[in-house]
């Protein structure tokens, strides 16, 4: 038993240091996302900011539009409105970019990547900063850089609803290089800061459904293992208690 221990705890001391290097490997602070799966109506948002902002150049290959309408509570009228933009694409098929890999190629230099997993990959935390970190880069050939993802090579989808952001840089460091110290808004968006934190918590949720959609199931039905557990004790309480009425 003792041995069992050890080895649990040096199981979540490993995953703590892993999780620790990630975040030291970014080199920034990743600021937290407050992604509730929980949150039906920050689910649904989120699917309908992705396809309008994200699936032009992004697919989810591993989600399906009927399975996403299931999930999050949508009417198959509001998946064909709301989020197939693909014509041709049925409601049964997988979210597929209708951009071609050649040409994702030839205007960023690599073909734009499957986001399917990406919360699993690097966290939600780190997709919530990464999409409010964009920044304008005249020394990159789209204009665009990124402070959690430095040399990133698409634009900022959002810059409509953020607004256009401005590096303001430090100190000089041993190689002459003045890292960027923070980021300031120069062209304000159609959104209020806060309201753009939202649409970027709305995406971060809807990223983290779908790297993983049975946490929505996993959740609901935690609720009845807890209630089952509850009640489970307390009718071994009863048992003890009558077991033991005529012990002294």
């Amino acid at each position: 038993m003792k041995k069992l221990h050890l080895t649990f705890m040096g199981l979540i001391a490993g995953l703590m240091l892993a999780g620790g290097v990630q975040a030291a490997e970014t080199g920034v602070h990743l600021e937290q996302s407050g992604v509730d799966l929980g949150d039906q109506a920050s689910l649904q948002r989120g699917a309908k900011y992705y396809m309008s902002y994200c699936s032009g150049c992004h697919s989810l290959k591993y989600q399906r539009y009927s399975r996403i309408g299931e999930d999050l509570g949508l009417t198959e009228e509001e998946v064909k409105q709301n989020l197939i933009f693909k014509e041709g694409t049925q409601i049964g098929g997988n979210v597929i970019t209708g951009m071609d890999a050649e040409l994702g190629k030839k205007l960023f230099g690599k073909a734009p990547p499957d986001l399917s997993v990406i919360s699993r990959v690097r966290g939600n935390d780190w997709v919530y900063t990464y999409l409010k970190s964009f920044y304008l880069d005249e020394s990159r050939p789209l204009g665009w850089n990124n402070t959690v993802f430095p040399n990133a090579s698409m634009p900022n989808p959002l810059w409509e609803l953020q607004g256009l952001q401005h590096a303001e840089y430090g100190k000089a460091d041993a190689t002459g290089e003045r890292p960027v110290a923070g980021l300031a808004v120069t062209q304000v968006g159609r959104l209020k800061p806060a309201e753009f934190d939202q649409v970027a918590r709305d995406i971060s949720a809807f990223l983290a459904y779908t790297g993983e959609p049975a946490g929505l199931k996993r959740q609901s039905l935690g609720v009845w293992v807890l209630l089952f557990l509850a009640f489970f004790t307390f009718l071994a309480w009863l048992v003890k208690k009558e077991y033991w009425k005529d012990v002294h």
